[in-house]
C-alpha cells in the first residue's frame, strides 16, 4: 500500500557528478535483490519541463521510458540495474512543478490565496513523490536529487524531502548523502573537511543524513570514518566508502561489502531475506573474463560527450557480457570523416550509426553506411541510422539522385523520408488522414509494437512475430517509395500497426540491419538484447574471417 511505502532521499555535496545516480541506482539493484519491491526517482532542478528539447552536448542523452515520457539519462540507469522499466512520473523537474502550480492557479484551485513556494510549489513536490508509488505496489521509492547541496535551484526540493521525513516520520524516511573525500597533492592526505561543511549545509536545511557515501579513489580508514561520524552526527557503521570502480557493475558489490543494504533495511524497519547477488556477480565475472574482442566504429554526431549515447555504449557492453566479447568501441565524428576520408573505418569490425537530429554530419554519415554496404561490414543503424541507410541506398543503388529526407532538403525530388503528412495517400479515409498528419507533426514516442517479416534476420534474431520497441522521432520512412525500393533489393522485415516501415535488411550481406526504434533504452546488464547481441556476434565473426590472429581477448 502506498500508506506504507518507505522512501529513501539521495542527495550530493561538496560538487557535482560524483555518481549519485548510479549510488541510487546500486541501492535499488541491492533491495531488489533481498525480494524488496523498489521504484526510482529523479527530481532535476533545472527549469526545462523535461530534457527532449535540450542540447546533448549540455545535458547528454535523453533517455525514453514505455508511456513516452522524455526523462533525464539517470531514469536508464535506474532501470538497467533494477531490472523494471519505469514511467514518465520517475523525472520531476522544476519545470513541471511550476508549470503546474501556474496552471493550477490560473484555474482557480488556490481561491485566491498567494502562490508561494512554500507550501505551494513544495506541495507539488511532495504529491509528485508519493505519485511514485503508486504506478504498481512498492515497498520503497528511492528518490535522487538533482543538482548539489548549496545550489539555490535544489531548496525547494530539499525543503520537500525534508518535510516528507516530518510528515511520514523517520522510520519510514531516510536520507543518504553523498560526498566527495578529496586526496590532497603528493601527500597523499585524505581531507575530510569538505564533507564536514557538506553535511552541516544540510543540516541547517533541517535534514540529517542517515548515511554518508564518500566517495574517493580509496577505501575509507578507520580513523577518517571515525572522524567523519563524529562530525556529521553519522553512526560510524552508516559511514560508507563509495570507491571509484574500474567498471560500474561492480558498484552494487562494493557497497553490499559494506552492508549498505543491511544498514537500510534496519533503519527502515523492513522484513527482507538476504542479499541474492548471484545473477548479478555473473555478470561482473563475464564482463571481466571474455572470450573474443570486437572493434565497434560508432559514427555519430555528439562523441566527444560520450553521456549523448551512454544507453547505446551500455547496451553494446550488454550484449558482450551476452556473448563473453570485449566491445571496444571507437568513436568516429562524421564531419571528421567527411573531411578526412573512411580509411579510419577499415579497422573496425563493425560499424554502427546512431540516432540525432539535425542535418550536421549527415553526408559523413552516409559515406560510413555506403562503405559498410559495399564492403560486407556488419552494419546497425539506429532510428537515423535506419533513416541514412535507405537515403544512401536510394541513392547509390536505385539511382534516385539527390534523395534525402525533407528534414535535411525540404526541395529534395526524392523524399524516401518525410513527414507522415507530406506523403500520405490523400485517397484514404479522413480519419486515417487526420490520424497521420498529427502523428507527422509531432514526435512517435515511447513503447509501439512492430511486427516482424517471418524468414527475416529480424525476425530470427528476435525470435518473435510482434516485439514492442521505443520510438523517438518524427520522420518516418515514404512508403511511396516501397514497392521500388523493395524491387531494388532492399527487404522491409518490419512494420507498425499501421504500416509504418520499423526494420530493412540487406539480404546477401553478412549483417545489415536497421530499426527506425531505439532498441537500447531496454537492454540490460544481465538479459542485454538480442538485437545487439546479433550484432557483437556478426562483428566476431566478421573479424575472424578477415583477422583470424585477433579474434581473441
Amino acid at each position: 500500500m502506498v500508506e506504507q511505502t518507505k522512501h529513501i532521499f539521495v542527495t550530493g555535496g561538496v560538487a557535482s557528478s560524483l555518481g549519485k545516480g548510479l549510488t541510487a541506482s546500486s541501492l535499488g539493484h541491492l533491495l531488489r535483490a533481498r525480494g524488496l519491491r523498489v521504484t526510482m526517482q529523479k527530481l532535476d532542478p533545472y527549469l526545462n519541463v523535461d530534457p527532449g528539447t535540450m542540447n546533448p552536448f549540455q545535458h547528454g542523452e535523453v533517455f525514453v521510458t514505455d508511456d513516452g515520457a522524455e526523462t533525464d539519462l539517470d531514469i536508464g540507469h535506474y532501470e538497467r540495474f533494477l531490472d523494471v522499466p519505469l514511467v514518465g512520473k520517475s523525472n520531476v523537474t522544476t519545470g513541471q512543478v511550476y508549470s503546474a502550480v501556474i496552471a493550477k492557479e490560473r484555474r482557480g484551485e488556490y481561491l485566491g490565496d498567494t502562490v508561494q513556494v512554500i507550501p505551494h510549489i513544495t506541495n507539488e513536490i511532495k504529491a509528485r513523490i508519493r505519485r511514485a508509488a503508486e504506478a504498481s505496489p512498492t515497498d520503497v521509492v528511492i528518490s535522487e536529487i538533482g543538482g548539489t547541496v548549496g545550489d539555490i535551484e535544489s531548496l525547494p526540493f530539499l525543503e520537500a524531502i525534508r518535510q516528507m521525513g516530518v510528515e511520514l516520520g523517520r522510520n519510514r524516511v531516510i536520507y543518504l548523502h553523498l560526498t566527495l573525500v578529496p586526496i590532497v597533492g603528493g601527500s597523499g592526505e585524505i581531507k575530510t573537511k569538505p564533507t564536514q561543511h557538506s553535511v552541516k549545509e544540510l543540516r541547517g536545511i533541517g535534514i540529517q543524513p542517515d548515511v554518508l557515501l564518500c566517495r574517493c579513489a580509496h577505501p575509507l580508514p578507520d580513523e577518517q570514518r571515525r572522524k567523519i561520524a563524529l562530525f556529521t552526527n553519522v553512526e560510524e557503521r552508516a559511514v560508507i566508502s563509495a570507491v571509484d570502480a574500474d567498471d560500474i557493475y561492480k558498484i552494487p558489490l562494493l557497497l553490499h561489502e559494506q552492508h549498505l543494504d543491511e544498514i537500510v533495511v534496519d533503519k527502515l524497519g523492513l522484513e527482507a531475506p538476504p542479499t541474492d547477488l548471484a545473477d548479478w556477480r555473473a555478470v561482473v565475472a563475464a564482463k571481466q573474463n571474455p572470450e573474443a574482442v570486437v572493434d565497434i566504429g560508432m559514427v555519430g554526431k555528439y562523441v566527444q560527450i560520450r553521456d549523448s549515447y551512454i544507453s547505446l555504449n551500455e547496451a553494446l557492453m550488454h550484449a558482450g557480457i551476452k556473448t563473453r566479447t570485449r566491445v571496444n568501441i571507437h568513436y568516429f565524428e562524421s564531419q571528421d570523416l567527411e573531411r578526412a576520408g573512411l580509411v579510419a573505418l577499415e579497422k573496425m569490425d563493425a560499424i554502427l550509426v546512431p540516432g540525432g537530429f539535425g542535418d550536421r554530419g549527415i553526408e559523413g554519415k552516409i559515406e560510413a553506411i555506403r562503405f559498410a554496404r559495399e564492403r560486407g561490414v556488419p552494419y546497425l543503424g539506429i532510428c537515423l541510422g535506419m533513416q541514412l541507410a535507405i537515403v544512401e541506398y536510394a541513392r547509390d543503388v536505385l539511382g534516385l539522385k539527390g534523395a534525402n529526407s525533407t528534414e535535411f532538403d525540404r526541395a529534395t525530388e526524392h523524399p524516401v523520408i518525410a513527414l507522415i503528412s507530406e506523403w500520405q495517400d490523400l485517397a484514404r479515409g479522413q480519419q486515417q488522414r487526420d490520424e497521420r498528419s498529427a502523428l507527422g507533426g509531432s514526435m512517435r514516442l515511447g513503447a509501439q509494437e512492430a511486427r516482424l517479416a517471418a524468414g527475416s534476420l529480424a525476425h530470427a534474431v528476435y525470435g518473435k512475430d510482434v516485439i514492442f520497441e521505443r520510438h523517438r522521432h518524427r520522420y518516418e520512412f515514404n512508403n511511396r517509395y516501397l514497392d521500388a525500393m523493395s524491387a531494388g533489393g532492399l527487404r522491409f522485415s518490419g512494420f507498425s500497426a499501421d504500416g509504418l516501415v520499423e526494420f530493412i535488411e540487406l539480404p546477401g550481406h553478412p549483417w545489415f540491419v536497421a530499426s527506425q526504434f531505439h532498441p537500447e533504452f531496454t537492454s540490460t546488464p544481465r538479459d542485454g538484447h538480442p538485437l545487439f547481441s546479433g550484432f557483437i556476434r556478426a562483428a566476431r565473426e566478421y573479424r575472424a574471417s578477415l583477422r583470424p590472429g585477433r579474434a581473441t581477448a
